[in-house]
């Protein structure tokens, strides 16, 4: 079958041949890729960064933001049957600590999990894959157009469910749940696909929320994120470190640009007993000067909470199926359009290049 590769390391990305996979036991699910979506981790693996191949292997098939239908299962498979939509997770778990062995990969203890496209396993960029019932999640039919969403929004919604979980169990006089939300005046920094996706589910949520990025407000992320009721800031023209004076202060920042400076300068915009929640990752190692004493300060005396969190649970996935089942009943059509732009799977280089001020999310579609 075909597959899109990449020579951890080298700049070689290329169309690769791979056996076909087989449903091998009773547990297995295969799959037919319909569409997978492109991301940095792509575009940075595609320009010789971070990346593993799996064991004996020199290249690796890249892609982890999948959408496919069951083409096979084995015989014990209870999940999912031939016919269904569904999505693979990303992490397999390295089978030695606690977390892992009760299927919580993304807090794995040892640092020795896999993830599928990304390090020491072959991804979703291909015609086919298959794996283990445990890591399959069903999605109904008519969330077809926008199943290929479920990865980056469960990164959202772990980040999301985290910063809850924290904030009802240190003021449990706080509605519990997803109740907490409500009203909650929320600041989302950075309005790429996982950014929008974190405000998509705090709107779900009854928040307040405004985005903050650096493009023009009537460019494709403002106009989608004011179409589901949340408010853009240009910050070019509201300085990080001034956003509280324009805006007031936020009871949760949702953070995912990656920037280490606006991290920090956006630390004055956060309210007394409010929740900062970190998901983009910085490339580089360019080192960054911040007032240590001031900062520690505030995080103490305003007791703030700081939480990184990355990937995602199975359960975190489950969120992602309702919330876009819950996007769609509400805002309709509306939600596909984050998915700008779409490729043959053969246009791979063509659909990695591109990266305007246009583009929310980019997918390529491996079958109809």
């Amino acid at each position: 079958m075909k597959a899109i590769a990449v020579i951890p390391g080298e700049r070689d990305l290329r169309c690769v041949d791979r056996p076909e996979p087989s449903v091998e036991s009773d547990r297995d699910v295969k799959m037919r890729i319909v569409r997978v979506g492109i991301c940095g981790t792509d575009r940075e693996e595609a320009a010789g960064g971070r990346a593993l191949a799996p064991a004996g292997c020199k290249d690796l098939v890249i892609g982890h933001e999948m959408f496919g239908r069951v083409t096979e299962v084995g015989a014990d498979v209870t999940r999912v049957k031939a016919g269904d939509y569904a999505v693979f997770t990303v992490r397999r778990g390295c089978g030695k600590c606690r977390p892992c062995n009760l299927n919580r990969p993304d807090v794995c203890l040892t640092g020795e999990y896999r993830e599928r496209g990304i390090w020491g396993l072959d991804g979703y960029q291909a015609e086919y894959a298959a794996d283990h019932e445990q890591y399959a999640v069903r999605v109904p039919p008519e969330l077809a157009a926008v199943g290929v969403l479920c990865e980056p929004l469960s990164v959202a919604e772990k980040a999301l469910n985290e910063a809850m979980l924290v904030q009802t169990a240190r003021m449990p006089e706080d509605a519990p749940g997803r109740a907490w939300f409500t009203g909650r005046r929320c600041l989302v920094a950075g309005l790429g696909p996982i950014g929008l996706l974190g405000a998509l589910a705090l709107r779900l949520r009854g928040a307040e929320v405004w985005g903050l990025d650096i493009v023009d407000a009537g460019s494709a992320r403002p106009q989608w994120l004011e179409k589901i009721g949340g408010r853009y800031l240009d910050a070019r023209s509201v300085a990080p470190d001034k956003v509280d004076s324009t805006l007031g202060e936020m009871d949760l920042i949702f953070e995912a640009t990656g920037v280490p400076s606006l991290v920090f300068n956006l630390l004055d915009a956060l309210g007394q007993s409010g929740v900062y929640v970190l998901t983009g990752i910085p490339g580089g190692a360019r080192s960054i000067q911040v007032p240590g004493a001031e900062l520690v300060r505030q995080l103490v005396l305003d007791n703030q909470v700081m939480i990184g969190s990355v990937n995602a649970a199975p359960a975190h996935w489950e969120m992602a199926v309702g919330d876009l089942a819950a996007a769609h009943r509400l805002w309709g059509d509306h939600v596909a359009r984050l998915i700008s732009h779409r490729h043959p799977a053969d246009d791979f280089e063509v659909a990695l290049d591109h990266h305007g001020t246009d583009e929310i999310k980019v997918v390529l579609e491996w079958s109809t």
